[in-house]
């Protein structure tokens, strides 16, 4: 982002708190240690994570601007989207060399109506290659920006393609083998907010930056002279850092202005798993996840994030008691502070249906199975790792497919896989042979394997295309724990 869109001056960093938290509980507890303490996606079983908490100065929190199109008709929205270097004030007086699309840090937001044809023109400012992933989206797999649609450092790329899914909230981020993780470490990731007209229509908060708020959570790790020296923090079984940001800002707060806000929330970062709670016990209700809308508002007490997910949350700030002050937290540790006015307006509602999601379809479905295995450099997909020329599996466009995905453990005990496939909105069918909750029942691109689990999921590619599918820790899916899927 722009600096002066952020707003990030005089930032400083605060040490995380317990962001080493579960995201599913496992027998046998154990923990594995690294440069930067218990890993938050290591294990599947590490509870906390003790850190040294840091004085700081409290930042409102930054708000990525929505892109401007070039060009806009009912029929079509068209946009630039650029990769470019940067420099960012996260500490007061002190820049950090940063990478972001459109501005300085991470990016701008799209919006796009369902039915509209979207255009984009890439541009690689970089001095390396990268490539351009829409993650979430449903596309034809030549558009979707994997490791086989690279752009060059200096060239543009466009692609094209027609909106076909529900209102969503999706992101884009690089996606070129051998510096992903980098170049998202170092801040390329920007949102791509689907609207349709049937969630308009119920009325739920939806103005942006008044009731309605984007979330990105990463964890980084600054060194001494405050930059993001990826090869320093690199840790094999996923970089994580003690600084947390949350749409680039540093203990951030939100003005609260309306009785019931809405968080989208969105975890970027690199390897960290999320476990999510209000500081006040107060249930949140979560209205969607990665794909766009739940059936009905469902209230948790929890949500859980591993890396790529998202989800939707509405907060009734309206029963915060007078003067409470109430953080969104990951274990001990806070997320974002909300603080709320005195008076409190009514501006959108929490309606007791939302959407009506078609019922799975198995029927002459084609089944896969796929088993993740391994840590650090030793990760693998059914005994393989990726390889640009290998074609892993195959399958029919429009043909159901159920897809089994198991996550074994080896001697060293076993960590959460977030499972993360290309060009298609899934449905969990079963987590560990049992019924998914309800607030994982909507559409998904992204889940997390529990170690020594199993996830059965239902989808239908609507598009040819070779397609990746991945562990979402982006430092496993740079050691290879990734494949191909061609699509006829």
């Amino acid at each position: 982002m722009q600096l002066k869109n952020w707003g990030l001056w005089g930032l400083v960093a605060v040490g995380l708190i317990g962001m080493g938290t579960t995201y599913y509980v496992h027998q046998r507890p154990t923990t594995m240690m690294g440069t930067n303490g218990a890993h938050g996606m290591m294990m599947g079983r590490t509870t906390s994570t003790k850190s040294t908490a840091t004085s700081t100065t409290a930042h409102q929190m930054a708000l990525p601007p929505l892109l401007k199109p070039t060009r806009q008709t009912t029929q079509q929205v068209a946009y630039t989207v650029t990769a470019q270097r940067g420099k960012m004030a996260f500490y007061q007086g002190q820049k950090t060399n940063t990478l972001g699309y459109n501005g300085n840090y991470l990016g701008p937001v799209l919006q796009v109506n369902r039915g509209q044809t979207l255009k984009i023109k890439t541009q690689n400012h970089l001095t390396t290659t990268t490539s351009f992933h829409w993650h979430g989206l449903v596309l034809p797999g030549v558009d979707d920006g994997g490791p086989n649609q690279t752009v060059a450092a200096g060239q543009t790329k466009t692609v094209q393609f027609k909106i076909k899914q529900p209102a969503a909230t999706l992101w884009f981020h690089p996606h070129a083998m051998g510096s992903t993780a980098k170049q998202v470490y170092q801040g390329l990731a920007g949102l791509i907010y689907v609207r349709d007209a049937a969630s308009q229509k119920r009325h739920l908060p939806q103005t942006y930056g008044v009731n309605d708020f984007p979330v990105i959570i990463q964890d980084r790790q600054f060194t001494a002279d405050h930059q993001l020296d990826y090869e320093q923090a690199y840790q094999a079984d996923g970089t994580t850092g003690s600084t947390l940001l949350v749409n680039g800002t540093v203990n951030p707060y939100l003005n609260v202005t309306t009785k019931l806000v809405r968080l989208r929330l969105v975890n970027g970062s690199n390897a960290r798993n999320y476990r999510l709670t209000l500081s006040n016990g107060q249930a949140m209700q979560q209205i969607a996840t990665d794909g766009g809308l739940l059936p009905h508002p469902v209230a948790v007490k929890t949500v859980r994030l591993s890396p790529g997910e998202r989800a939707e949350v509405v907060i009734d700030t309206a029963r915060f008691k007078t003067g409470q002050s109430v953080t969104l937290q990951n274990g001990h540790q806070q997320v974002l502070a909300l603080r709320t006015a005195k008076h409190l307006k009514t501006d959108g509602r929490l309606p007791a249906t939302l959407t009506t999601l078609p019922k799975v379809s198995t029927a002459n479905a084609q089944h896969q199975s796929l088993t993740f295995s391994g840590m650090g450099h030793m990760v693998a997909i059914n005994h393989q790792t990726y390889q640009r020329n290998r074609i892993n599996l195959t399958a029919q466009v429009k043909r159901p497919q159920v897809w089994t995905i198991r996550n074994t453990s080896g001697m060293m005990g076993g960590m959460i896989h977030p499972f993360h496939l290309h060009g298609v909105q899934f449905r969990i069918l079963s987590i560990n042979g049992a019924t998914p909750p309800a607030n994982q029942r909507g559409w998904k691109d992204t889940v997390a394997l529990p170690p020594d689990g199993e996830v059965k999921i239902a989808f239908t590619f609507k598009d040819k295309g070779i397609y990746m599918y991945h562990c979402h820790n982006l430092e496993h899916e740079e050691n290879g724990m990734m494949g191909q899927i061609k699509v006829s």
